[in-house]
């Protein structure tokens, strides 16, 4: 079997899109106990909430005319795997196996990658150490234009090796990520940047480093504001379903409102189980593998 193939950018109609749902990534209670504290977790999830909750976001997906891939079960996953936009890259000649800058998700790029190249989808390669990389510091502007943060989840070596496996005709162009709250906290480019069209982009400003701003800004790309108090509740970690439509976790108003303003349709996930208490929102949830 063979794929269209193709996320090029962040923002076109999500066509195919890669999951893993909490009975597969949380299991059981037993395996919630042993896990949520070493994996920096802000609380214990509860799994009937965990499942409840995303429900919503399959049935908004569905909506949205996507198709969905379950990634199974594996060895060594942990109740990070949830968040499966992490643990593979998209290029233009397949799907990169990412070495990831937390070591407890280091088995999910295989597996992930392993059952998607079983259905056909093409696999270009992998990052090796010393090479860092996770997808949420990998942002595509275009086809031949992708940014990469660099932070403690990401490295300039594992920068590097996505070039060639890219290929020549992809331009990375990488920024310095702040320190922010240190090595063990979940943070990644896309914590602070959500593009939702070709033109129009969700951020945090204080955050953002000046020469981003300054490249986005060349781009004609146009912001819709997070404000202070909605940027720890995840109001910037929103998942594009199409051009200016968007899925966000519910306790962000301001945000919202200002999405609405600015001509975005929003669709509204509960997200306390499954987002918060993990650091994973929309976006982290979904690997995206064809978008128009």
């Amino acid at each position: 079997m063979t794929h269209d193939f193709g996320s090029f950018n962040m923002w076109g109609q999500l066509k195919k899109v890669a999951l893993r749902t909490p009975d597969i990534a949380f299991a059981s209670d037993a395996k919630i106990d042993a896990e949520w504290q070493k994996l920096n977790f802000h609380s214990r999830p509860d799994l009937s909430g965990a499942k409840s909750e995303y429900r919503k976001v399959l049935e908004i997906l569905g909506a949205a005319g996507a198709e969905m891939i379950r990634l199974p079960a594996g060895d060594g996953l942990t109740l990070d795997s949830l968040y499966a936009h992490d643990a593979l890259v998209v290029t233009p000649r397949g799907l990169v196996r990412p070495h990831m800058g937390k070591p407890t998700r280091r088995l999910e790029p295989a597996i992930n990658g392993a059952h998607l190249a079983s259905l056909g989808f093409p696999i270009a390669g992998e990052i090796s150490e010393p090479g860092l990389l996770e997808g949420g510091d990998l942002v595509w502007i275009d086809r031949h234009t992708l940014l990469a943060g660099i932070g403690y989840r990401t490295n300039q070596e594992g920068v590097r090796q996505l070039s060639r496996l890219a290929g020549a005709d992809v331009e990375i162009l990488a920024f310095d990520m702040p320190h922010f709250k240190g090595k063990s906290d979940v943070f990644h480019l896309m914590s602070f940047l959500s593009p939702v069209d070709s033109d129009l982009a969700v951020v945090y400003l204080p955050l953002m480093p000046v020469r981003l701003v300054q490249f986005l800004q060349s781009r004609g790309i146009n912001f819709v504001h997070v404000p202070e108090e909605e940027f720890d509740t995840m109001g910037c970690n929103i998942l594009a379903l199409g051009p200016r439509h968007v899925m966000m976790v519910e306790g962000n108003p301001e945000t919202e409102r200002r999405m609405i303003t600015a001509g975005i349709k929003v669709e509204v996930i509960q997200g306390y189980e499954i987002c918060r208490k993990g650091e994973g929102g929309p976006t982290c949830m979904t690997r995206p593998l064809v978008r128009a």
